[in-house]
């Protein structure tokens, strides 16, 4: 009997399986007497460490720029006070805040004001911000074009957390502010980009005053949804002037959990709904 033989007829299947074919999560792994198939502990060390390089990974800013110059008429290049990879994971409170020579290059941009400030922000995940990011921005910047805004400047910020959004639109003079960070690595998306939306952004906003927008990638929320999304977001902060807990998502979604209807499947059912 071979090893390969041995192997398929000791491990039991788990009758979840098939369900692994619509989720990356670990389900259906199947067993091998109490442990797990030789091949799911290889695959979960290998997320694993995907998972830890996407950590580490330094954000390519000499590939991102030029496709930032070619979407935006500004692309400015900016550095938290965290000095380095190993500080800024030491130190979050250093992400939130902008170097000194950051700031001073924004003070000696022309006085004025902007509609949205866009930031992209390497976060814990450089790699979801090079496999991310400009695909995204390919599917908002029309939409937020079609509700009559105008972005700023655009920033790209090494070594940063998403609080750091908040200075800079506020030295652009920005009237709401969106933030494209990398996520913090699932072991099964190493690449998701967060996104995070502020109305009147300023030093010192609390998480409660801003929206987030989660799991932006191919094989989680599509770029065309998360656009769609950030739109709305943005006409109901103008009416309300305000982000955050009091801007609730009552948009409607194409829903597939099952029954086909549409609308946030979060929210009660609407009247006449199919």
């Amino acid at each position: 009997m071979s090893g390969d033989d041995g192997q398929r007829e000791i491990t039991v299947d788990n009758p979840w399986q098939r369900l692994r074919e619509l989720t990356d999560a670990r389900i259906g792994l199947g067993r091998v007497g109490g442990s797990l198939p030789t091949a799911a502990q290889l695959a979960f060390q290998m997320d694993h460490a995907r998972a830890r390089d996407a950590v580490h990974m330094a954000l390519d800013t000499e590939r991102l720029m030029p496709e930032l110059d070619e979407r935006f008429a500004l692309a400015l290049r900016l550095h938290s006070q965290a000095a380095d990879r190993s500080e800024y994971l030491r130190r979050p409170d250093l992400g939130r805040r902008l170097s000194e020579a950051s700031r001073q290059e924004l003070a000696r941009l022309p006085a004025g004001s902007c509609d949205v400030s866009i930031c992209v922000v390497d976060g814990l995940s450089a790699r979801a911000i090079h496999e991310q990011a400009i695909p995204f921005l390919d599917a908002a910047l029309p939409e937020i074009e079609r509700l009559g805004l105008s972005p700023g400047p655009v920033a790209l910020v090494e070594q940063g957390r998403v609080a750091i959004g908040d200075p800079i639109g506020e030295a652009l003079g920005a009237r709401m502010s969106v933030v494209l960070i990398g996520e913090r690595p699932g072991l099964s998306s190493p690449d998701s980009l967060g996104l995070y939306f502020t109305w009147a952004p300023r030093a010192g906003r609390r998480d409660s005053e801003r929206n987030c927008i989660s799991n932006i990638r191919p094989r989680g929320l599509s770029y065309a949804n998360a656009a769609r999304l950030l739109a709305y977001l943005m006409r109901q902060a103008q009416a309300l002037g305000a982000s955050g807990v009091v801007l609730k998502d009552d948009s409607e979604v194409d829903s597939r959990l099952g029954d086909g209807r549409t609308g946030n499947f979060l929210l009660p059912p609407v009247t006449g709904a199919p």
